[in-house]
């Protein structure tokens, strides 16, 4: 875990690559509250026994899934202080170049792209790769958009 004692200090961190974090399961649990929350119940990630005879042999994760434990993945990687709220501001860029199979885990690799003033704050722009222990390839690539706002941390 990487401590940043201001936005200052982020800002000076520009081209740092931190990561890569801690692995996450994802089990066919989680998989099946994402495809309730989404009404998303495609078979490849639900259906076991048909996505056993399918392309990737068993059940896997939502790309959606996999994109929406970036803010947590990325979160074990740093903290900023003298910050009293973050907000995911968007997203540049996502691809899904592999899939996660259920069972497997993640986890991220960060790199600070941009941090740029903004009133009260500073916007945050992260390269991010999400890594799969079950493959080679990168199972997400994102550049996120955040903005953090100066203050006593309320946490």
């Amino acid at each position: 875990m990487r401590t940043f004692a201001s936005l200052d200090d982020l800002a000076a961190a520009v081209g740092e690559t931190l990561g890569p974090g801690q692995w996450q399961r994802i089990d066919q649990g989680r998989v099946d509250l994402f495809a309730d929350a989404t009404d998303d119940h495609q078979w490849i990630h639900l259906d076991a026994e048909r996505a056993a005879a399918g392309p990737y042999g068993a059940t896997i994760a939502h790309g959606f899934l996999t994109l929406s434990l970036v803010p947590a993945l990325v979160g074990r990687l740093y903290r900023v202080r003298g910050v009293r709220m973050g907000v995911n501001y968007g997203l540049n860029r996502v691809r899904f170049p592999a899939p996660v199979p259920v069972g497997s885990a993640v986890r991220a690799t960060a790199t600070i792209a941009g941090v740029t003033p903004v009133d009260g704050g500073v916007q945050l722009v992260t390269g991010v790769s999400v890594e799969c222990d079950a493959g080679t390839k990168p199972v997400c690539v994102a550049e996120t958009v955040s903005r953090l706002y100066a203050g006593p941390a309320t946490d």
